[in-house]
């Protein structure tokens, strides 16, 4: 199992730092801004050895080409992408071998295209998920489709319960806010929004979550449940008769809450 450590960026971006005890051989996840990275770098007697993005976006991007200069390092990324500063083209299926373990690749397009996801099946599985899968959300639909999104929500749930969920974004509080509004009655919710409050308090990430958690309080990954069927139904004033249909009104209405 990875040591996972965040770097705050920009308002409300992680940029993860995954390493081994022991160790000080790091790779980064997402890395918009180089200099929080190489102030956490030197602060800490660490060596950069690999960079992992997720999708093209500049908050995800915009510190690979200053931290290539400095450091060196292959920067592994979806094939697809249009940003040109990865070295390690990935695709769906794909591994990458990172600190004596394996990652599997998936392309999870939704909220981009290009958009791909590492999965790590240690003693404690991880994913670092990019902009897809939030803690009772999901990115928005940028570039892809409804479908598309429903499908990654799937291949997320098809995952080991205990599989801790890397996103790059400090959403949680909004989208929980949100996930109430679908399931008012929805208790796990209700105790998560205190869980996050009580840490956002104390200047804490609420991160990472876990696939259980996920199954329980996030409307996109509940399109089968009735009250969110229901909710779904009564946001679009008419009867949906696909889940498709019913994730497309969710991901409207939290683009309008």
């Amino acid at each position: 199992m990875f040591t996972v450590t965040p770097i705050p960026a920009f308002s409300d971006n992680y940029i993860w730092v995954i390493s081994l005890p022991g160790n000080s051989n790091v790779a980064v996840v997402d890395p918009g801004d180089a200099q929080p990275v190489n102030e956490y770098l030197i602060s800490n007697q660490l060596n950069l050895t690999a960079i992992l993005i997720t999708h093209h976006h500049n908050d995800h991007t915009g510190g690979v080409n200053d931290l290539v200069e400095t450091h060196n390092v292959p920067v592994y990324g979806p094939a697809s992408s249009p940003f040109d500063g990865i070295t390690h083209p990935l695709k769906d299926g794909d591994s990458v071998e990172l600190l004596g373990s394996n990652f599997e690749i998936r392309e999870i397009p939704g909220h981009t295209l290009d958009h791909i996801s590492y999965f790590s099946a240690q003693i404690r599985p991880q994913i670092f998920c990019g902009d897809t899968l939030f803690l009772a959300g999901c990115g928005r639909l940028f570039e892809g489709t409804a479908e598309q999104m429903l499908q990654a929500m799937k291949y997320f749930a098809d995952l080991p319960d205990d599989t801790q969920i890397f996103c790059t974004h400090e959403y949680s509080l909004a989208n929980l806010n949100f996930a109430l509004a679908v399931e008012p009655d929805n208790n796990d919710i209700k105790e998560a929004i205190s869980s996050c409050n009580a840490l956002r308090a104390d200047d804490k990430p609420t991160l990472p979550s876990t696939i259980q958690q996920e199954k329980k309080i996030n409307p996109f990954m509940r399109t089968q449940h009735q009250d969110v069927i229901t909710a779904a139904n009564e946001f679009s004033a008419t009867q949906l008769d696909s889940e498709i249909e019913i994730f497309a009104s969710i991901r409207e209405w939290k683009n309008q809450f």
